[in-house]
């Protein structure tokens, strides 16, 4: 499982545009897939991985991963994931399955929003000839939901709120935080949204309707960041449709997550050999396979793999936590001069955490206890000491001096 210092990456998008079957390639985790609207009833969680090259290499050493897995000088660290069940136009008014589903958001720290690149599901979901629905539509549509529902739980109070903090002089920051809080929205999120959307701070209380709703986007752009899978990748109609939907203000990542899924299986019977996110497959077995199934890993290789250099699937798990969250991997050890820890492994472990973590936060990141007794951390590169306040560096290996233990 995840380190406890973990960022949930939640899966959305409408009914059946290929969410289930992201979230099954990524996590080959067991889910509902079926081709028609509202499959998830309940979120499904679990987990995938972070794709990123072992600094076991550079060392020429043979490392022993616990909290990760090695294969072939890629190390994969486990994240978790959470696929919410569809949306649908209104949902952030009860329509549909509605609040259930956006409730499930709340828990996210980034979103990959699923979007049919073929332009062959409607805005309900429906399935359509490909090509007939503009799946920019659908980014617009749920951003709107979002923002809705956001702008619903403050609307609540907002006046109370806004009176409050210019009549008390408390400031906005503190009761939007205390309000919002459930909905993983911290307080530097309103800060910069507040400035971001270039409003008064001192007067909420004379923001317009047009003004309120501009915050609120803004903050559901900081807060809930988000990129898009432009799934489908392989059907004709679909080519055009990621050139305009690169166009918008996103990450965009073409895939085609039921290739991923079927090379993940084929991989995980010893088909073939095949790790997320690689750019080709070897055949183990040929003898194994049928016709029909050596034709269809062609067909994968041939219309998705060569053109694309990947299924897109594990790319995007990769931009949501390196470019979205903005974060890196650090490997702690206790020995730097053979890069183990007290019990002889080799880089056993690899943290994700946010860039421009300091060495003492990541001691209290590792163990409470090794954070308040925190000296001073060692880099192993170059056996120097690093101080409490320098910033880690992603694929630093370090070693925490404190008055108890190194870690």
């Amino acid at each position: 499982m995840p380190p406890s210092y973990s960022r949930l990456l939640g899966v959305i998008g409408k009914p059946n545009t290929g969410k289930s079957t992201f979230f099954s390639a990524a996590t080959l985790a067991t889910t509902d897939i079926a081709n028609y609207p509202f499959t998830t009833i309940k979120p499904n969680r679990g987990v995938g991985y972070v794709r990123t090259p072992c600094v076991h290499t550079e060392f020429d050493v043979q490392d022993n991963p616990n909290n990760s897995l090695c294969l072939d000088g890629v190390r994969l660290v486990p994240v978790e994931l959470i696929d919410v069940a569809g949306l649908v136009p209104g949902a952030w008014e009860g329509r549909g399955l509605g609040n259930q589903f956006l409730d499930e958001i709340r828990r996210a720290d980034a979103l990959i929003h699923i979007v049919d690149a073929s332009g062959g599901t409607d805005c309900e979901g429906r399935a359509c000839k490909p090509g007939e629905h503009d799946p920019l539509e659908d980014v617009k549509f749920l951003e709107t939901e979002i923002t809705m529902w956001i702008a619903s739980i403050l609307k609540k109070d907002w006046a109370k709120i806004a009176r409050t903090a210019e009549t008390e002089k408390k400031g906005i920051l503190a009761p939007l935080e205390e309000r919002l809080s459930g909905l993983g929205i911290k307080r530097s999120h309103i800060f910069e949204a507040i400035r971001n959307a270039a409003l008064n701070a001192d007067r909420p209380a004379g923001w317009s309707e047009e003004d309120f709703l501009r915050f609120v986007d803004t903050l559901r752009r900081i807060s809930k960041p988000m990129l898009i899978v432009a799934n489908k990748i392989d059907l004709p109609t679909a080519e055009e449709n990621v050139k305009r939907l690169k166009e918008l203000d996103y990450t965009v990542i073409p895939a085609s997550a039921e290739a991923e899924l079927a090379l993940r299986r084929a991989a995980e019977k010893k088909l073939i050999d095949y790790r997320p996110g690689d750019s080709d497959f070897k055949v183990a077995h040929p003898e194994q396979l049928s016709s029909g199934q050596t034709r269809a890993l062609e067909a994968i290789r041939e219309k998705i793999l060569l053109p694309n250099g990947s299924t897109g699937v594990q790319d995007a798990v990769n931009a949501a936590y390196f470019t979205l969250l903005n974060m890196i991997t650090v490997y702690p050890v206790e020995d730097v001069e053979h890069l183990s820890n007290h019990n002889g492994k080799v880089l056993p472990d690899t943290y994700l955490i946010p860039k421009g973590t300091t060495a003492r936060q990541f001691a209290y990141i590792i163990h409470t206890e090794l954070g308040e007794s925190f000296l001073y951390a060692l880099d192993a590169r170059n056996k120097t000491r690093i101080g409490e306040d320098a910033q880690l560096k992603d694929r630093d290996i370090i070693s925490i001096v404190s008055t108890r233990r190194r870690a």
